[in-house]
This record gives C-alpha cells, sequence and structure tokens, in this order.
C-alpha cells in the first residue's frame, strides 16, 4: 500500500509504502467501539458523593411525638424523605469505572482506525515538520496549501517534538501527540491525520510488534 508524501509547500515529492499489517487492516466497527468506550470508562473519574442517612448532620431528637399532633410519623429530618436529608441510593465517589481491555485488542483497535485513515484520504505524510522558524502562522500556512478537505487534524511525531507542540499549540482544530501514545479515542476525535515520513515509521515500529 503506498501514500503520497507532500513538502511544507503542499507539493507531492513522492509515494511512500505503508506496513500492511498496519494500514491496511479490516475495519471492525463493533471492535473499534469497545476500546472506545474502554477507554473512556479508563479516563473517567468518580467525583458525584451523597451523604445516606446516617451521614447527615444533626437529626438525633425525634422532631415530634408519634401521636397526638395530627401529622404523619416521623422518627428523624435525616429521612431520605426530608429535605435536607440523607440520599437514597445515591452516587458515592468510590465507584469504579475502569473497564479491563487486552493490550492485543487495543492495538488491532488502533491499526483498524489508522487503517480507516488511510483507505479515506484521512492520513496525510509530509517530510518533515522542519519550518523556517517557530512560528504557529507557518504551520497555519501549511494546512492551507495542504491538498485536504479536512477541518480538524492530529499532529503525530515520532517522539516528542517541542518544535512542533510550539506552532501548533494555539490551533484549536489542531491536536499534537507522539506516535507512541496514538489511541482509538484520539484518532476518532480529528477527521484526519498528519505525521512525517519518521512518524510513519515510528507508528510502524510501535504497532506492527
Amino acid at each position: 500500500m503506498k501514500t503520497k508524501v507532500f513538502n511544507l509547500t503542499g507539493q507531492e515529492v513522492k509515494e511512500l509504502d505503508l506496513n500492511e499489517k498496519v494500514f491496511n487492516v479490516a475495519v471492525k466497527p463493533d471492535l473499534i467501539h469497545e476500546v472506545f468506550v474502554a477507554q473512556r470508562n479508563n479516563a473517567r473519574e468518580p467525583w458525584a458523593d451523597t451523604k445516606n442517612r446516617g451521614e447527615v448532620h444533626g437529626g438525633g431528637k425525634k422532631p415530634w411525638q408519634q401521636k397526638g399532633t395530627g401529622r404523619a410519623r416521623h422518627g428523624s429530618i435525616r429521612s431520605p424523605i426530608w429535605k435536607g436529608g440523607g440520599v437514597a441510593f445515591g452516587p458515592l465517589s468510590i465507584r469504579n469505572y475502569s473497564t479491563k481491555i487486552n493490550k492485543k485488542t487495543r492495538r488491532l483497535a488502533t491499526r483498524m482506525c489508522l487503517s480507516d485513515k488511510a483507505q479515506n484520504g484521512g492520513l496525510w505524510v509530509v517530510e518533515n515538520f522542519t519550518f523556517a522558524e517557530q512560528k504557529t502562522k507557518l504551520f497555519a500556512a501549511f494546512l492551507k496549501v495542504l491538498p485536504s478537505k479536512q477541518k480538524t487534524f492530529l499532529v503525530v511525531t515520532p517522539g516528542k517534538d517541542a518544535k512542533v507542540l510550539k506552532v501548533t499549540n494555539n490551533l484549536k482544530a489542531i491536536k499534537t501527540m507522539r506516535a507512541e501514545d496514538l489511541n482509538v479515542v484520539d484518532i476518532l476525535s480529528k477527521q484526519a491525520i498528519i505525521t512525517s515520513v519518521d512518524g510513519v515509521k515510528m507508528i510502524e515500529s510501535v504497532l506492527s510488534k
């Protein structure tokens, strides 16, 4: 499988062979959905927390006598049916949302997402990210000359690249990450992927194992 390689002026310079095991995998939406949900669950933190009637302050005394008042019987203002009382079966911060997902399954789903991008014009490869200056406007200009119809991009670098991070940090439609950290949620969050030749090699090195 081949893909075009562009320079920073948006011109095609050559073609690059892609690893079939990474960029030409049969896509199974159910598997991708499973991994997507698991990854979102693992990123979720339980913050809602309520008090039951035993944890609410006050209410040790019976509000009024059992009989003779004409009102309903009550034993404590901490009852869940009272305003300001405890909550019955409310959410607790001890809840665990984590979902186990096998490493092989996670990597396979990532390869499927990459394959879908590559097969549907969502993968753009450039020679390198060596701009004349570390200016955001230069990367924005590059996006305008790149012959793509997509509006949001995931920029993938081979390892941490402070220079690329600097020129893309202020662009809302761009997210930059290392090839080693590629995952289903981030790939699906953007319409297309932009990476360099070295980035492709790093992706293949990580995901072809």
